[in-house]
This record gives C-alpha cells, structure tokens and sequence, in this order.
C-alpha cells in the first residue's frame, strides 16, 4: 500500500523527490510525455509538502514556475494548496478558482 507524502519524514521526500526526478528524466529522454507529466506532478506534490505553508499569505501574487504567462494570486491557504486566481499578461483574472501546491509558486510579486 502506498503512503501520502503527508506521512513522510522530510528525509523520505528529499529521496522520493531524487527518485522521481531521475524518473522524470528517463520518460523525457524516452519521449513518454504522459508519463513525463504525470511524475512531474507527482514531483511538485511531494515538494509542497517541504514548503511552509506559513510564508505565504492571502492576497499575494507570485510568479507559476513554468509557466511565465501566468501569476497566482491566492484567496486562502489550504495544507499544502494555494487556493486562487490566474491573472494572465494583460492583468486579468481568471474566473474559475484553482487549487495549485505551494511548490509550483515562484517568487512573490510586489506592488
């Protein structure tokens, strides 16, 4: 049976994650992209887990790594999700509120 990443010492997602990058890797270099997206995502989730949902607060805005067309501003902090809105190039806000892992939230934007 699998374990969650919330039952994981941070020991045990530092060698997840060293584990799942090498993954990532070999489904990129083998052009698997559906497997390459899914340990990705995998990757992201057990990285949140090392983040501390405390350093970030409702109502900022931070960059989406890799995704440079988008900000994320947050309307509430749930474990270890940003619930929020996209705001694209032109400063627009997305309608529909998306949950993203703390770990895909980039640098804070100021102002």
């Amino acid at each position: 049976m699998e374990r969650r990443y919330s039952s994981y010492t941070v020991e045990e997602l530092r060698k997840e994650m060293a584990n799942l990058k090498e993954k990532v890797q070999k489904a990129e270099q083998l052009g698997n992209i559906s497997e390459y997206e899914i340990l990705e995502r995998k990757l992201q989730m057990a990285a949140a887990y090392l983040v501390n949902p405390a350093d970030f607060k409702k109502g900022d805005k931070y960059e989406l790594a890799k995704d440079p067309g988008h900000q994320f501003q947050i309307t509430y902090i749930n474990g270890v999700f940003a619930w929020g809105h996209r705001i694209n190039l032109l400063g627009q806000h997305l309608e529909q509120e998306e949950a993203v892992p703390l770990s895909i939230l980039g640098d804070k934007i100021e102002g």
